[in-house]
């Protein structure tokens, strides 16, 4: 039981700190976020909803108030990282590193979250 915790606490926290980053990136530097998502063809205008939802979903995963939430903010994390990945990958500028770490803790983390708390 408390390697599991360990592996839930370690896999959430990678998680959290790559949106975390992502979110603190969108926010200080909104235009060249903008810039980067019209060069690999999304809308600019997600950027800054994109980031207070990561900022959320941080919070719920976190702090486990509500299972349903908890559930939606992993399902959007996934979600973000896997589309992120297929966009820096498409584009092949490199930056799809960020992504498959993201999408690995993600996946860990929800497993393991599943284990301990449902």
């Amino acid at each position: 039981m408390k390697i599991e915790k360990i592996i839930y606490w370690v896999s959430t926290l990678v998680m959290c700190g790559v949106f975390a980053f992502s979110a603190q990136m969108y926010f200080r530097n909104t235009e060249m976020v903008r810039g980067f998502f019209e060069a690999l063809n999304y809308p600019s205008y997600i950027v800054i909803p994109l980031a207070i939802l990561k900022v959320l979903g941080i919070l719920a995963v976190t702090t486990k108030l509500s299972k349903m939430l908890t559930e939606w903010a992993y399902a959007g994390f996934l979600l973000d990282a896997v589309l992120a990945f297929a966009a820096h990958y498409v584009a092949q500028d490199g930056g799809y590193l960020f992504s498959v770490i993201a999408i690995v803790a993600t996946i860990v983390s929800r497993i393991m979250y599943g284990r301990l708390y449902l």
